[in-house]
């Protein structure tokens, strides 16, 4: 994963281009406690369990800062400046970037989640926005080095992970990265899954092939028992 500096300093700003719309980890167990949201149109089952994904802020915090490590040892991560969390939930993973010295654009559907994030003090220089990648982002193309989102893309059917990893391309000059489960299943996550009712079973049958059709090659970073890192080149 070797940086290819941007000539344009505003094309890896992205406070520079986007004004917030609202003001507002890795073991078995943060796999289940992942603030995954479907990002079409939010709704009313996570704005009334985002104080519980609240609770768990902290713990997510100092799991993702874990990832970032082993991220930074495979690929070099903290060469690059700005990252759009696609899927951002209570903004804890953009908290911990933020915290790094990313330039940091939380994105999410779900108000009340995005509240969570934007009420931290440490997080008054992070762009939280209210959208939905499926409906497109109003942000500029190739306007992050880096796109990323943690525990969306299993929960979406087929049709809108690849309208998710087209939007995701189009923002990003350099990566898409999805954090997500790998194969190793559990029992437990297999009940919280089929009950959730997202795609996991056919996400992680699928998604390597899935990836390269897409972006022509996947690299994976072991992230922890049951995820991985799926990092891919834009083009």
């Amino acid at each position: 994963m070797n940086r290819t500096p941007s000539n344009n300093e505003n094309d890896r700003d992205p406070h520079r281009h986007a004004e917030p719309k609202t003001t507002g980890e890795d073991s078995s167990t943060t796999d289940i406690l992942h603030p995954r949201r479907r990002q079409q149109g939010g709704g009313s089952v996570f704005r009334a369990i985002s104080p519980i994904y609240a609770l768990f802020y902290s713990y997510q915090k100092r799991n993702f800062r874990k990832v970032l490590d082993t991220a930074d040892a495979a690929l070099d991560f903290r060469s690059y400046r700005s990252v759009v969390d696609v899927g951002c939930g209570t903004g804890a993973l953009a908290s911990v970037l933020h915290s790094e010295g990313f330039l940091v654009t939380g994105v999410d559907v779900e108000p009340t989640m995005l509240h969570v994030g934007a009420s931290k003090p440490e997080n008054q220089a992070i762009c939280f926005r209210q959208e939905s990648v499926l409906e497109g982002l109003r942000l500029p193309d190739k306007s992050h080095e880096i796109a990323l989102a943690s525990f969306v893309a299993h929960g979406l059917p087929p049709n809108e992970r690849r309208i998710m990893y087209a939007e995701m391309n189009r923002i990003a000059s350099e990566y898409v990265i999805l954090h997500d489960y790998n194969q190793k299943r559990s029992w437990f996550v297999d009940i919280i899954e089929r009950l959730e009712g997202g795609d996991y079973f056919g996400f992680i049958e699928n998604v390597h092939q899935e990836l390269t059709q897409f972006f022509g090659s996947v690299q994976i970073v072991p992230m922890g028992v049951r995820s991985h890192w799926y990092v891919c080149r834009t083009f």
